[in-house]
């Protein structure tokens, strides 16, 4: 996942973690490699499959100022040519043994994952490659010339269209003096070189900076072994320092000129960061602003009331460090000022009144409820783990959701909202309105 996830894909992460299984938790084991890498283990004997996830921090928030683009290049290359495989090689010999190579970028951490059969025979040559990805990357430079022709390709057709233009810039104006603000561009992915990659990677790919999770049809002792034969295949390193967190600064508005015939409006700050004490009462207050689909006070008063958008949003997406608090819609240009106005009323009386009791009790019964089905396969469940390992969240946390969540209060909604969403900090950019 690169940098530029959708408006979408945000809500969807938020909600991921977003209320406890009703029944028996996850039973997460986790202890720290002698190289020094953190390891989580959840062991699920129902299939006979096992999923790795190794994460580093090394995300886009990374970047050197002035090569924007170079993790998310760093991390494409990790798997297209390590130790004696090239990228065929490595293809081919996942391909014999059923097995599937994954992970990506964002804006805070790198993933490499593993799927494979849990059979020894079978992982083996499995976690053979994943070791050789993660430690022995090659960086090759007619492949590395491919990819950023295809880079710099798909940046191009994005720039044309009104929903990514309105994505980059709405990150631009939020973070305008922090690396989460900072945009990959053709012209510096054109300029990034192999020694810009293997500097990159020499920096942040260490045992120090990384996060190893490890769920299926394991013992203990061999989910050790395992961790411990891709943490020993690193340097020791040191964990990457963060940037200054990022300041909530004055509110403005951006209108972007474009020909579409939908406005694309997006609306919001920085607000939090993961494992803020404020998450609970702003994940169960958004599902009634906005986070809950056709029951949202957004959504029955924009769409259903006035009819200016078939769908609109909000979202907390937590990071490293603040990440945005959102209003995304689209209307007709000739209707972006009205939708503007009338999403700024609904969240000024939102931050008044806060949710009613009524509503309270629905977003409980909603975000308890729905969570089993986001931890019914090995790949969910190493997807919330490998996130509450990386960001260092308890580990007793998905255990706690379900009390966390139904403690909240109205008061608390109220409190959490005014102390992270300002109406005077919030920033709005428009793509295509009239």
């Amino acid at each position: 996942m690169t940098r530029f996830l959708t408006a979408l894909s945000f809500f969807l992460t938020a909600l991921f973690l977003a209320a406890p299984p009703a029944t028996a938790g996850v039973a997460i084991e986790h202890w720290t490699t002698a190289a020094g890498a953190r390891v989580q283990f959840v062991a699920s004997r129902s299939l006979p499959m096992l999923d790795i996830q190794v994460d580093f921090a090394a995300g886009s928030m990374f970047d050197p100022a002035d090569k924007s683009g170079l993790a998310a290049l760093t991390r494409a290359l990790l798997d297209l040519g390590a130790g004696g495989r090239d990228e065929t090689a490595i293809a081919e010999d996942l391909a014999d043994i059923g097995a599937q190579l994954g992970g990506g970028a964002d804006t805070d951490r790198a993933s490499v994952a593993l799927r494979t059969l849990a059979a020894p025979e079978k992982r083996a040559i499995g976690i053979d490659i994943l070791r050789a990805v993660i430690s022995q990357p090659r960086f090759d430079g007619a492949i590395l010339e491919r990819e950023k022709a295809r880079t710099v390709a798909a940046l191009k057709e994005a720039m044309t269209r009104p929903d990514s233009i309105a994505g980059k810039a709405f990150w631009a104006a939020l973070y305008p003096n922090h690396p989460y603000g900072r945009q990959a561009t053709p012209e510096s992915i054109a300029a990034l070189q192999q020694n810009d990659l293997a500097a990159f990677y020499a920096r942040h790919y260490n045992a120090a900076n990384a996060s190893i999770t490890l769920v299926g049809d394991l013992s203990r002792a061999e989910a050790e072994q395992i961790a411990e034969q891709l943490a020993a295949s690193l340097p020791p390193g040191v964990a990457a320092p963060l940037p200054e967190p990022p300041v909530v600064g004055k509110g403005g508005a951006l209108a972007i000129a474009h020909p579409a015939t939908q406005a694309h409006i997006y609306i919001g700050l920085p607000a939090i960061e993961r494992g803020n004490p404020d998450f609970f009462p702003l994940l169960v207050g958004n599902y009634s602003l906005g986070g809950g689909g056709f029951v949202s006070r957004l959504m029955q008063e924009v769409r259903d009331k006035r009819g200016f958008a078939y769908s609109v949003y909000s979202y907390f997406a937590p990071l490293k460090q603040p990440g945005p608090f959102q209003i995304g819609l689209q209307t007709k240009r000739s209707q972006a000022r009205e939708a503007i106005k009338l999403s700024r009323d609904i969240l000024d009386r939102f931050l008044a009144e806060g949710p009613s009791e009524e509503e309270l009790a629905a977003a409980k019964a909603n975000l308890t409820g729905s969570f089993p089905l986001r931890l019914d396969s090995n790949r969910k469940i190493l997807d919330n783990v490998a996130v509450i390992g990386f960001y260092g969240l308890p580990f007793d946390y998905l255990d706690r959701y379900q009390a966390q969540v139904n403690a909240v209060t109205t008061a608390q909604v109220k409190a959490a909202f005014a102390r992270h969403v300002k109406p005077e900090a919030l920033r709005i950019v428009t793509v295509a309105a009239d």
